[in-house]
Order: structure tokens, then sequence, then C-alpha cells
């Protein structure tokens, strides 16, 4: 699984560089999830530019991210998602769940 992480005083920014979010690689994203999501982060990023592709496994790791900075009051901002996976985010209703961003700029911003 290829990815890169900065980070910014409190905030995270996991920048995904798969084009499929899918079973292959969703274990070992939950598993860095699982590092990254610690209470020093208030706020994580997560940058779907270039995942055209995520199936119900790739939701499964986006939603214990989710899980674990609400732990300790943190948020999880998604951002540049492609039209395919967003489509899937409001079949499933997860735009509910996550708050959607534009791109780094409009996640900064809230």
């Amino acid at each position: 699984m290829k990815f890169d992480v900065q980070k910014n005083g409190t905030c995270t920014i996991l920048k995904l560089k798969e084009r499929k979010l899918d079973s292959s690689i969703s274990p070992k994203l939950k598993g860095e999830f699982l590092i990254i999501c610690k209470p020093t982060v208030e706020s994580l990023v997560v940058d779907l530019a270039d995942v055209e592709f995520c199936d119900s496994s790739g939701l499964s790791a986006l939603l214990i991210a989710d899980r674990k900075m609400k732990e300790h009051g943190g948020t999880v901002q998604l951002i540049n998602v492609h039209k395919k996976v967003a489509s899937l985010l409001k079949i499933s209703m997860l735009d509910r769940v996550f708050d959607v961003q534009e791109s780094t700029g409009h996640a900064a911003k809230h």
C-alpha cells in the first residue's frame, strides 16, 4: 500500500496513493489508522485524490478511522473524493458520517 503522511500540528493528512481502496489494502490501511488516530491528533484528513474505486472493506477502513478519532473528540475529513467514491458514500449514507471537502484548503478551514 502506498501513502504519504504529513503532520501539521494537531492535524494529520494521509494521502492514499492507490487507485483502489478495497480488500487488498484495507487491512493495512486499518492498521495505519490505528497508529495515526492518537489523542494528540485532533483532525485527520484523508486525501482520496488517486482513489477511483472503493468497496465495502474500504468503507470499513474509513469507518475505523472515524470511530478511533471520535473516541477522543477528533474529526475525520475526506478530501478530493472521486465521483464514484462519493456516490458510494451517498448510497451507503456515509456522506452523513464523514465531512467531505473538495481540497486540503477547504479542510483546513473547518
